[in-house]
């Protein structure tokens, strides 16, 4: 499963729920059917959900869904994470990566030096942010064209503009 984003709080008194996306293009998981939600986002537990309802609010997402008809049971979903299988998502554009295809890889600097491998990605306001770890030692990354220089996922890695030092 790959975790697309997390329910933070009902919207409304139909059922609607307020969505945190993990990612840059939400709008493209309106063509998926159903979701599924589990509490814990590394567990096994997932439900599927039919989608009723997909759009944007403000500066953020709401959805609706089949099972869910009222506030009270928009309550109930506060806090769980959403995910789809990996084959249900959307094919993403030449040079656009989910993040659960970028968590794992080798991180390498242009002089072939090991950074580690990437733990998580941070979403902020500007840019995204690779999270990479070696060992005790964390790294912050900026996913932005001058310091990622190349992800191969073939080849599990990510070269980079970044200093063993920096």
């Amino acid at each position: 499963m790959v975790v697309l984003g997390r329910i933070v709080a009902p919207y409304g008194v139909a059922g609607w729920v307020h969505i945190h996306p993990f990612g840059d293009d939400p709008d493209a998981w309106r063509s998926m059917a159903q979701w599924w939600l589990a509490r814990d986002a590394e567990g096994t537990e997932w439900q599927p959900y039919r989608l009723l309802g997909f759009k944007a609010h403000g500066d953020s997402w709401v959805a609706r869904f089949e099972e869910v008809a009222d506030r009270a049971g928009a309550e109930a979903l506060k806090g769980m994470y959403l995910a789809a299988p990996r084959e249900a998502l959307p094919q993403p554009a030449e040079n656009e990566y989910y993040w659960a295809d970028l968590i794992g890889l080798a991180v390498i600097n242009e002089a072939d030096e090991s950074l580690g491998t990437v733990e998580s990605l941070i979403e902020t306001g500007a840019n995204h942010v690779l999270v990479v770890r070696d060992g005790e030692q964390q790294r912050l990354l900026p996913y932005v064209d001058q310091v990622v220089k190349e992800v191969s996922l073939a080849e599990r890695r990510i070269k980079v503009d970044w200093g063993l030092d920096w």
